[in-house]
């Protein structure tokens, strides 16, 4: 059950607004031109969040650089499709809500991967549908390593 609440948590960590900081410029991994999403960044003292938004305001995405492991338990048995994100290999995982079936859950997922050491991405996705979870992954595949003026923090 702890598993599933540190899961929860670290999602609506990321969903919604953290508490926003000093905003740095460029902290961000470049997203693809043409992908129609913007990031809007929150800095802490010892994580950065990148939202990335569409047009008409939705986050669909959130990648978070830490220099501390995130610590999440991610159940082999809620894991879905492979994926990429800064040349790394990683599995994303299907959102446990403790049992309950909410809405929009089968368009959800979070990973979290090593960079290197002392650097780590918690990537979630929040996807409309089906066909966008797909772009979604996709374009985090392409996704470059954007933690490397972070390593310092």
């Amino acid at each position: 059950m702890l598993k599933h609440v540190r899961i929860v948590a670290c999602a609506l960590l990321l969903a919604g607004s953290a508490g926003a900081s000093a905003q740095q410029a460029g902290q961000c991994p470049m997203l693809p031109s043409g992908s129609g999403l913007q990031w809007q960044e929150q800095a802490q003292s010892d994580f950065i969040v990148c939202k990335a938004t569409t047009g008409d305001g939705r986050t669909v995405l959130n990648v978070m650089l830490t220099a501390r492991d995130p610590g999440l338990s991610l159940v082999r048995a809620l894991r879905a499709e492979k994926g990429s994100f800064a040349g790394e290999e990683l599995y994303w995982y299907k959102l446990d809500m403790g049992g309950r079936d909410m809405p929009g859950l089968e368009t959800r997922r979070i990973t979290a991967v090593k960079l290197g050491r002392n650097r780590y991405a918690q990537i979630w996705i929040d996807a409309g549908d089906v066909a966008e979870l797909a772009s979604l992954q996709q374009l985090t595949g392409t996704l470059g390593d954007a933690t490397a003026n972070f390593a310092g923090k």
